[in-house]
């Protein structure tokens, strides 16, 4: 017979074993399901609602749309490390920083490509098409290299990007497009809080080591890798931590939403600092910020048109140096 205490012992290591199962079955399903643990996309934000991919038609130019989606959404197969059609990023997918194919509020959203762009953008100096700008993508985010702008990958990006944003008026830019902008912190972002609160929510998905989780077939991440090898580089747009903070505060944990988020506005500028702080590809690109007065006052590498240091610049305190940039603008 088994003692009361051997059963005890043998129903706890059951427990154990189908927690387990029930862990590693909700991660995987959640990684290859967003649908799963991502908001609801059906919402309208200022006028703006995600379209329906079922009412893309059943033509050639909606064959062209939905690959454009696929590009987006599972980057890795066609041109990741073993890519389909090349080889020549990082491993991520589009979609790890513009969740649900662009078509989440806050969430890196691309609602306002199509009715802004071709933008001029401090950045590089120069007007943009929204070709130059996957490509910047491609370079930065994903840590890769350019595309033909005539090929058809890339005029299957483009053309899912206008559907997205059809409907909306030219030069309007919806609430939600892009990440949001946090109010600034009395005091500089904190990396090392940033770090408790990392191994607190971040670290079940994203790893100890910021590493991601690879899909079984290592054909792409489920959970991106937020530093390291195979993460963004120097040069992306997440670098900067009013970018990265804006998004992490709707987006993360899993489930978070701009109507329900799970982090505070310090919380989430405390991650950025931490991730951010974290070894990644380091590139520079020696056409940025031409001009210096319009340079962005999160961006941590120098020159600057002010005598603020590279800290600060990366970490902040920024009220000040907002407020000195605000200073060099022309008077109207």
């Amino acid at each position: 017979m088994i003692s009361s205490r051997n059963k005890g012992f043998f129903f706890l290591s059951v427990l154990i074993i189908l927690s387990g199962v029930t862990y590693i079955l909700f991660h995987k399903y959640a990684g290859q399901n967003p649908s799963i643990v991502q908001p609801d996309t059906t919402s309208i934000v200022n006028g703006w609602q995600p379209p329906d991919t079922n009412s893309i038609p059943f033509t050639e130019d909606g064959d062209l749309i939905r690959y454009g989606k696929n590009l987006i959404a599972n980057t890795a197969y066609y041109l990741g490390p073993k890519g389909t059609v090349a080889s020549i990023s990082n491993g991520m997918n589009c979609q790890n920083c513009h969740l649900d194919a662009g078509m989440i509020p806050f969430a890196n959203c691309f609602s306002a490509v199509a009715s802004i762009y071709p933008v001029f953008r401090p950045r590089s100096g120069i007007v943009e098409s929204i070709e130059f700008r996957i490509n910047d993508c491609l370079q930065r985010s994903l840590n890769g290299k350019t595309i033909d702008s005539v090929s058809k990958e890339m005029k299957a990006m483009v053309a899912y990007l206008k559907w997205v944003g059809k409907g909306v008026a030219h030069g309007t830019k919806p609430k939600g497009a892009g990440t949001e902008e946090l109010v600034f912190m009395p005091r500089s972002a904190d990396p090392g809080k940033g770090k408790l609160v990392y191994f607190a929510r971040c670290q079940i998905c994203h790893g100890k080591n910021g590493e991601g989780l690879f899909h079984p077939d290592s054909s792409a991440f489920i959970y991106p890798p937020l530093w390291g090898p195979h993460s963004y580089n120097t040069g992306a747009g997440l670098y900067r931590l009013t970018k990265f903070a804006g998004y992490v505060k709707n987006t993360m944990p899993l489930g978070s939403t701009y109507e329900k988020p799970q982090l505070s506005d310090e919380e989430a500028w405390d991650i950025a600092a931490f991730v951010n702080s974290q070894p990644r590809p380091v590139k520079f690109f020696s056409r940025d910020w031409p001009d210096l007065s319009l340079k962005a006052i999160d961006y941590p590498h120098g020159p600057f048109a002010d005598t603020f240091s590279e800290k600060q610049h990366k970490y902040g305190p920024f009220d000040p140096i907002k407020k000195s940039k605000d200073k060099l603008k022309p008077a109207k």
